[in-house]
């Protein structure tokens, strides 16, 4: 059974919110670091990818998903909070009456704001380097950028729906594995799908609107097209995150966390690898 990883996301939880109540700026510069995570795992995947995009290969797509594992390997070991994966977590502690709702909602605002600005910082560091100026290099990034935001938004919600299920359970899983080799490699794996399989990740999504924003962009990419794309892509996120990984796990395993009185087994905390996940 998946119980002991639960228990594992309910004390992540926990610890987060720790860092929030003793300094809310140390849990907005978390937050930040996360996205600018992502940020580097953007660039990689669209640099990678254009060598592709640029000969109009079909390698376009597969090349950058490989690449984009990156940002997972550096949330992972390098610490910082997503708002994304924070939909599972604080649902999931809040269920279990270890947080209160309106705790949830001021810890998800914070996350959020924090990737906002994580990534309006890194897409700057990025324009400054002028290594992303050249048509010959941002050709792929803008186009997919340009895509994202011409979605219909019921196909934008549903995507990202699918794409934050897929993403807490790249983090989730690995949980109950042994060596991080295998944890790695299914996480690296769940990343791949999502990115393939052409869902919608709004933390990723920010960092590549703000990228595109400050390059030469074509003039019907605007700040409104990046709003109309995340606002759907947020809820659905949250749509995922909440009752398809909180919600569901918490159904499903209820009864196996608690003991015949109904009061809760004692906690399991293991050393390692799970303690550095902040996502």
């Amino acid at each position: 059974m998946e119980t002991e990883a639960l228990l594992k996301v309910e004390e992540l939880a926990l610890k987060k919110h720790k860092i929030f109540k003793q300094s809310w700026i140390r849990y907005l510069a978390r937050s930040m670091l996360a996205s600018m995570f992502i940020g580097f795992g953007v660039i990689v995947a669209f640099k990678t990818g254009n060598f592709f995009f640029l000969k109009d290969s079909p390698f376009t797509y597969p090349m950058a998903a490989m690449t984009f594992g990156a940002a997972i390997i550096l949330i992972s070991y390098g610490g910082g909070d997503l708002f994304t994966g924070n939909t599972f977590y604080y649902t999931y502690a809040a269920l279990r009456k270890k947080l209160k709702w309106p705790e949830v909602l001021k810890l998800w605002g914070s996350s959020y704001l924090g990737n906002i600005l994580g990534a309006l910082v890194f897409a700057l560091l990025i324009h400054l380097t002028g290594l992303f100026d050249s048509p010959s290099v941002n050709g792929f990034l803008l186009s997919v950028a340009q895509h994202k935001v011409e979605a219909p938004l019921g196909e934008l919600f549903f995507r990202a729906i699918l794409c934050n299920w897929l993403v807490c359970l790249a983090f989730f899983l690995p949980m109950s594995m042994k060596g991080d080799g295998a944890k790695l490699f299914a996480m690296m794996l769940f990343v791949f799908c999502f990115f393939i399989s052409g869902y919608e990740h709004s933390i990723a999504n920010m960092c590549t609107f703000a990228i595109a924003l400050v390059l030469h962009h074509p003039e019907n990419f605007s700040f409104a097209g990046v709003v109309y794309n995340l606002i759907p892509v947020t809820l659905g996120n949250l749509v995922g995150g909440v009752l398809l990984m909180g919600f569901m796990y918490y159904f499903v395993n209820k009864p196996y966390l608690e003991d015949d009185d109904g009061d809760e087994k004692p906690r399991v905390q293991e050393p390692g690898f799970n303690e550095q996940v902040e996502k």
